[in-house]
């Protein structure tokens, strides 16, 4: 099978070309660093000659809701009409656990990519997961304040990234199933424990004082604490778990 996989230079693109090109599909890899700009479109009807399925795990890092919309609803518009034209049979979105309902900032984004796939004229499988085990570090790097990293209130069942590389791949082996059941972790976790975990793990000390925990204000808060971001009990569950992964970190170190 020949797989196109837009984002696979990311967190879940790299494992997903891997995992991919371990199963014996030719792999497509759909960057600007392959010549492909999923934004304006250029490029992507060559890239896709002969593609049976595409997986579109693209990221946009950004806390605006325009650029988080404008860009998954661009990338969603670029790569459906491209495939339309190359015959392409199937086509795979990764979005986020519990989103519904949120009308800002990132997550808004991925909403706008949800329903332009949804409307779209490709048989399509849509696949929510939970926060990566990585969210951890992301936290400790971007919620800063000289030597202190704030760890905000969360409830969250986080994922190993390769699993969801997996799980997507194994998703394109099949047909389209339109909503795909919810994709999480083994357990529910603090986020604040998972910050201050990650700290410990690369060697910094994560007491208290360096790493307190805060309440977001707002909608946004309410629905980090609430539950709102953990998966049904439908949901698909993964094997690793966050220890697990704290302590390939810090063996990694």
């Amino acid at each position: 099978m020949r797989i196109a996989i837009a984002g696979a230079t990311g967190r879940v693109g790299v494992p997903a070309v891997e995992i991919a090109r371990a199963r014996g599909h030719d792999v497509v890899a759909l960057t600007r660093c392959d010549g492909v700009d999923l934004v304006t479109g250029a490029g992507a009807d060559a890239a896709l000659g002969g593609v049976d399925v595409v997986i579109d795990v693209t990221h946009h890092e950004t806390r605006s809701t325009r650029r988080s919309v404008d860009f998954f609803t661009a990338v969603t518009t670029t790569l459906l009409d491209a495939e339309v034209r190359a015959g392409v049979r199937h086509h795979i979105a990764l979005s986020i656990v519990g989103i519904d309902g949120q009308s800002s900032g990132y997550y808004a984004g991925k909403l706008a990519q949800e329903a332009a796939v949804q409307a779209g004229p490709v048989p399509w499988t849509l696949l929510r997961a939970t926060q990566f085990h990585e969210f951890a570090g992301q936290i400790w790097e971007i919620a800063s304040v000289g030597p202190v990293h704030l760890a905000p209130r969360m409830r969250t069942q986080p994922i190993a990234a390769r699993e969801v590389a997996s799980y997507l791949v194994d998703l394109a082996e099949g047909r389209p199933r339109g909503r795909a059941r919810d994709l999480a972790g083994p357990h529910e976790e603090s986020l604040v424990a998972m910050v201050r975990a990650y700290g410990r793990a690369i060697g910094r000390p994560a007491t208290r004082w360096r790493v307190p925990a805060v309440s977001l204000p707002g909608a946004f808060g309410r629905w980090q604490r609430d539950g709102s971001a953990l998966p049904g009990p439908d949901a698909t569950l993964g094997e690793q778990t966050f220890a697990e992964w704290v302590e390939e970190t810090r063996a990694a170190r």
